[in-house]
């Protein structure tokens, strides 16, 4: 046998045993006439003491990083401990070994501070795989999915698996295509989701769904995303939302559990979208600190049941804030002793492309209680005083002011209230905060095409009480100034989202289960019954034979990972990820084929070269 005992396995309980391990060579270090060796496998690292017998054979045979050796000896106790290794108190005195296979010098150091750049830990990722930070995070990964799994099947989930070629449907991400050899000209797509399948397997009876699976959308990449995917699908019949959020809160707590050794025993906040937006300025706010939105100024149609409090910041002559639709501010808790040039950086921080704010107004208001502001030649401290108040900032505290257009001041007050809390340290990895976001518009207006468009997806169902509003209303937007008075405005969508400290990590809706109602959503969005019956006819003839009431929810598996493991990067618990270009530089791929593969799928190439 090439191994009696893995290299993360022996203890002092083990002294005096005769072992063989096998591995990979990760240090050598000289001392005279003997060498001490740490060998490597997935499960730890032991030292290896190769005594001075043994010098003729290194000599024959001499031994270097990344070398595959099996060795046989002793375990013995080590004279110089390393209390940082479980192994640590042995090491094996070497009675001999073979070096099962070589090793090129590696490009880069296989270790957790290793030299190696981004690029070539890409390229070379089989290597990065070795390296014990890299192991722990798809360690944790397995781990996630294994009590995904347990809870999953101890409440009567059925893991159903769906296919990968299937029709090209494009609602909103564009498909990767899959050119059909033996139906020459026609295409598949690769699933953005399983979400017809589930639904289909509801209408035939199997009411509890579940599938780790992977998911393909052809859309520019970023931290947090991937061409491939993976997610925690799952499908229930006969369930109202209460179900659902209750199900797969108790889901995430079992992980958190299992996982992390977490108790989460509090009951997960629930927020309606609307709130999210009027407090934090985004669908998926960090609930972990707090540094609520203050809305002096705001279109009144965008929050028709909220107080509108502009006077504070009216009346003086200030064309920033006279001019802008919007006006938001944070207060920063004992933050007034940031300094000029901070305050600056911030500015600069805000004044980037991807923030896109002209400026930034600030107001300290001093541990003495006087306020001192950047429009101190506008504003006088009584009024500097009721804006601080409105804000519910302190003595202490630094308050943030943004102003223009509604959408981008928004987003960017949002931007800069999770950045301060980096900045202060309120936003802390070992911290985890569930939250609930319900009560979504179930439809947005697309201006440039003066329409409705879903704003989940088409099949999820409106709140029971708005079912009439959407069946007894015509869709159709006669003027784009007035669609917000249109009834469909009004409409919400029976849809919940499960944010964990800022992040997104599940989604899903109770869904339309009714042909005609169906139709009427694919109405809405502007499809023809011509179009309907050809993109989703399998769906709306599935409705004809008895469709239970379902509803589902997809949690970001790769996302969920990388917040527990504390990472910002899904790329990181992926074994194999593609990089920002949605390229594999392992396998250069994607790339060109032959011209007779072009030829046997029917397709010729008009591709226009830089």
């Amino acid at each position: 046998m090439y191994r009696t005992h893995t290299c993360g396995e022996l203890r002092k309980s083990d002294i005096g045993k005769e072992v063989t391990l096998a591995g990979w060579l990760q240090t050598i270090r000289k001392f005279g006439s003997i060498n001490f060796v740490d060998l490597r496998d997935r499960y730890g690292i032991t030292q290896l003491l190769l005594g001075e017998e043994l010098n003729k054979q290194l000599d024959e045979n001499p031994l270097g990083r990344e070398f595959v050796l099996q060795v046989k000896g002793i375990v013995t106790e080590r004279s110089n401990k390393n209390a940082n290794l479980p192994t640590g108190d042995i090491e094996i005195k070497v009675t001999s070994f073979s070096i099962l296979n070589k090793s090129a010098t590696p490009p880069f150091t296989i270790q957790d501070d290793t030299d190696g750049g981004d690029d070539v830990r890409m390229k070379y990722r089989y290597l990065d795989l070795r390296r014990n930070a890299v192991k722990k995070n798809l360690e944790l990964r397995y781990t996630v999915n294994r009590a995904a799994r347990n809870y999953l099947h101890e409440n009567n989930f059925m893991d159903l698996e769906t296919p990968f070629l299937i029709k090209s449907t494009p609602e909103g991400a564009r498909d990767f295509v899959v050119p059909s050899r033996m139906n020459a000209g026609q295409f598949y797509a690769l699933p953005q989701s399983p979400q017809t399948f589930k639904q289909l397997l509801m209408v035939s009876g199997y009411d509890r769904y579940f599938q780790i699976v992977k998911c393909f959308r052809d859309e520019d990449l970023r931290a947090d995303r991937q061409p491939e995917f993976t997610q925690i699908d799952c499908e229930m019949s006969f369930v109202e939302q209460e179900d659902i959020l209750n199900m797969f809160e108790g889901m995430i707590k079992y992980i958190f559990k299992q996982v992390k050794g977490i108790d989460y025993t509090e009951k997960v906040e629930r927020m309606s979208w609307e709130d999210a937006m009027w407090h934090y300025g985004n669908d998926k706010p960090d609930i972990r600190f707090g540094m609520k939105i203050c809305n002096l100024k705001f279109p009144s149609h965008t929050f028709p049941h909220q107080q509108n409090i502009s006077s504070l910041i009216n009346d003086v002559n200030f064309k920033v804030f006279d001019d802008a639709e919007t006006v938001v501010a944070i207060a920063v808790p004992a933050s007034s002793e940031m300094t000029r040039k901070e305050i600056d950086a911030l500015t600069e921080w805000v004044k980037r492309p991807q923030i896109g704010m002209k400026g930034l107004v600030y107001i300290k208001y001093n541990i003495d209680g006087t306020l001192k502001s950047s429009v101190d030649k506008f504003y006088h401290e009584d009024k500097l005083k009721k804006i601080a108040e409105a804000t519910n900032a302190n003595p202490g505290d630094l308050i943030l002011i943004l102003a223009g257009a509604e959408e981008r001041t928004r987003k960017a007050i949002s931007e800069l209230r999770l950045e301060t809390g980096k900045n202060k340290g309120f936003r802390k990895d070992d911290e985890f905060k569930l939250l609930w976001v319900l009560d979504f518009p179930l439809f947005e207006y697309a201006e440039d095409e003066n329409r409705w468009v879903a704003r989940h997806h088409p099949f999820t169902a409106p709140k029971p009480d708005h079912i009439e509003v959407m069946i007894n209303n015509d869709p159709t937007i006669a003027d784009a100034a007035e669609y917000l008075k249109h009834p469909y405005a009004g409409i919400k969508a029976n849809a919940y989202d499960m944010v964990l400290n800022g992040n997104e990590i599940g989604g899903g809706s109770i869904r339309i289960f009714q042909r005609g109602l169906q139709e009427k959503m694919f109405d809405a969005l502007g499809m023809t019954k011509e179009e309907a019956l050809h993109k989703f006819g399998f769906l709306l003839g599935a409705f004809e034979y008895g469709a239970p009431p379902h509803g589902g929810i997809a949690f970001g598996f790769d996302r969920l990972c990388s917040i527990l493991g504390g990472s910002e990067s899904i790329r990181d618990f992926i074994a194999f990820p593609k990089n920002n270009s949605g390229r594999d530089v392992m396998l250069d791929a994607p790339g060109t084929i032959d011209e007779k593969q072009l030829n046997e799928l029917s397709i010729k190439l008009d591709v226009q070269k830089n």
